[in-house]
């Protein structure tokens, strides 16, 4: 089973790759925002349907409600957290 925090690393080159953003996967941190005009990254709707995808694509998890979904994406340690969840489940 994968930890936290190899999850914390995978997701944050997913979220690089996925929503081509211009910055190292580790200046990402686990607690910082990721959408929202606040948000250092700034990722929008668009960007959250892109990284949900490759989160499905990559670790089998379907992210289907759409507020859930944005409670999830919040940040990499919300992500890495369900994620882990998902993982020793399945």
């Amino acid at each position: 089973m994968k930890s936290l925090e190899v999850l914390a690393v995978e997701l944050k080159q997913l979220i690089v790759e996925s929503c081509e953003r211009p910055v190292e996967p580790g200046s990402i941190t686990n607690e910082e925002l990721l959408f929202g005009p606040e948000a250092r990254l700034a990722l929008d709707s668009l960007d959250a349907l892109q990284l949900s995808m490759a989160i499905q694509k990559r670790y089998g998890l379907r992210l289907t409600d759409s507020k859930e979904t944005r409670r999830i994406l919040s940040s990499v340690g919300h992500m890495a957290q369900v994620l882990e969840t998902h993982l020793a489940a399945h």
